[in-house]
């Protein structure tokens, strides 16, 4: 379960890690009243569980009450990669001297909690590690140990952090620690954590992640995501009986069985690629599943190409090949679609799939690199 920045930081405010004076509005008249109550110069920002809000022109600035008016007129009903706009957060705007970066995740590589500490925010942690790799810092943490105020100063020096800001970002590293906790998050992030013009340091931006298997720990949560609601492909996916979760990336992934298809993810990951969702047509699944699988897929305007990757045991290779072929005859397929198939009857499905616009691959490797590479265009 992905939370909205509002709902971050409405946790992080409890916790007592600052965050700029705001509210949530859901039309232009209540964006005026609040920009009223602020004064000065506010931000108005779309509230979507999703990236990219910037980019889609879902974060302004306003000057006075009416500028704020006018950025929520535009803002609301937005489309923001698939989410519809139906509230924003307006809140005081920041004069910002320097932007740094803070999470804390889980690594299922390692099984453990992995604290990412970086002086150049304010941009994706993929992007800071490409730019600035020698300004980010990792510690992974050791179970029963915790996060320790050690951890913190080789965290902030690794990382390029002032020394005088140590006394202000040591507690708010700790609580965050908390959160990840006490919440059942699998991620906690600030982007930017920002120093202000007058020293403080201050949570610009926020985002959770949490447990969807222990959302029954997570009683207010668990109504948030209810009243929520989910990303409309989820919905389209639910309704057709398949186990999808759209992410932020652009490479489609298809496979059978939860961990083939987690293992794709971070096969992607390390081809320098990012998956676009998360699908699990599981065990047996026939030529209609695949079918039903593979429309959802390429309805993600967001997608510029698939992955496949199907090892047949109780799932029999041909009964995807004709799933996939049905789809090729019916819709126009407008990306590059690769097909990795191993197990059951793979040499009936690699036959049926001869001689069309599929890109085959022999290995789980090459089907990685190749569905990256095609992404990239």
């Amino acid at each position: 379960m992905k939370l909205i920045e509002s709902q971050a930081k409405a946790i992080f405010a409890e916790a007592g890690i600052p965050v700029p004076v705001g509210r949530v509005a859901t039309t232009p008249e209540e964006a005026r009243a609040i920009a009223q109550e602020i004064g000065g110069r506010v931000v108005v920002k779309a509230q979507v569980p999703i990236g990219g809000r910037g980019k889609a022109g879902g974060i302004q600035l306003a000057d006075d009450p009416e500028g704020a008016f006018r950025q929520a007129q535009r803002i609301l009903g937005m489309d923001v990669r698939g989410y519809k706009v139906a509230r924003v957060l307006v809140e005081q705007a920041a004069d910002i001297a320097q932007e740094f970066y803070l999470s804390i995740t889980v690594d299922r590589d390692r099984q453990a909690n992995v604290v990412i500490l970086s002086a150049a925010g304010g941009m994706d942690i993929e992007e800071i590690a490409e730019k600035h790799p020698e300004k980010v810092a990792k510690l992974w943490l050791t179970a029963g140990l915790g996060l320790r105020d050690f951890h913190i100063r080789q965290l902030a020096v690794q990382a390029g952090v002032p020394a005088e800001l140590l006394k202000q970002l040591a507690p708010i590293m700790r609580k965050v620690y908390e959160i990840l906790k006490s919440y059942d998050a699998t991620l906690v992030e600030i982007n930017p954590l920002a120093r202000l013009a007058d020293g403080r340091l201050v949570a610009l931006d926020g985002k959770m992640e949490i447990d969807d298997n222990a959302l029954f720990r997570q009683q207010k949560l668990a109504a948030l995501k209810e009243a929520e609601g989910d990303h409309p492909l989820e919905l389209e996916a639910r309704r057709r009986g398949l186990a999808y979760v759209k992410l932020d990336g652009n490479v489609g992934v298809i496979g059978n069985g939860a961990g083939l298809v987690m293992t794709t993810l971070d096969m992607i990951q390390r081809n320098g690629g990012k998956a676009a969702n998360f699908l699990d047509i599981g065990g047996g699944a026939k030529a209609e599943v695949v079918r039903n699988a593979l429309e959802v897929v390429l309805s993600d305007p967001d997608v510029k190409s698939v992955l496949i990757n199907v090892f047949g045991g109780i799932t029999r290779c041909d009964e995807v090949a004709r799933g996939l072929l049905d789809v090729m005859r019916s819709m126009e397929v407008k990306v590059p679609v690769v097909v990795r198939l191993a197990g059951t009857r793979e040499e009936e499905g690699r036959r049926l799939l001869e001689g069309t616009e599929l890109t085959p691959a022999a290995t789980f490797q090459e089907a990685a690199r190749k569905a990256v590479l095609a992404a990239q265009g």
